[in-house]
């Protein structure tokens, strides 16, 4: 069987774009609080909310926490850490974020991390939304909702992790 050609979906202004109206629209959810929780799943929703994290900091006003989780996505069940404790979010609008959602499953793990912590409210972001949810989630903003079939993949290139320029592959 023959490898399938990569298609870029995104490429680093487009990425750059995503990232910019995605954190616009995060301000908007979120104009009255005062400080705000980005949780990125390890590694590139991490390095994801790190830039949205930037962003924010240039266009509101609101302090920013955020929390690096760490969780075994290939895992059947929740075996996540943080490396700030999850009850720092009490009370306050908390943004978990990851670089793809595909079936739900990091998501659903991440949301894990906060179930015995009040929150305020809680907003999912994605850079590229599959559409292939097997877990009730899904996200609240997303730079790209792309229907791909099951066997084909995405993925997300990251300057601060890969090396090279910043770009989204179909694969």
């Amino acid at each position: 069987m023959a490898k399938s050609k990569e298609v870029l979906i995104l490429d680093k202004d487009h990425i750059q774009k995503k990232t910019t109206r995605i954190a616009y629209q995060i301000l908007e959810d979120n104009f009255d609080e005062k400080e705000l929780v980005l949780a990125g799943i390890a590694e590139r929703g991490y390095i994801f909310a790190q830039r949205l994290k930037s962003i924010l900091e240039q266009i509101s006003t609101f302090s920013i926490i955020i929390i690096k989780i760490t969780l075994d996505k290939e895992g059947t069940s929740l075996n996540a850490s943080t490396d700030i404790s999850p009850d720092r979010a009490a009370g306050k609008a908390v943004i978990l974020i990851d670089d793809v959602l595909n079936s739900g499953r990091a998501l659903a793990y991440g949301l894990g991390v906060f179930l015995n912590v009040p929150l305020k409210k809680i907003r999912t972001a994605v850079l590229i939304d599959r559409s292939h949810h097997k877990f009730p989630v899904f996200s609240d903003f997303s730079g790209l909702r792309l229907s791909t079939i099951l066997n084909e993949q995405v993925s997300v290139r990251l300057n601060e992790l890969d090396g090279g320029t910043d770009a989204a592959w179909l694969l």
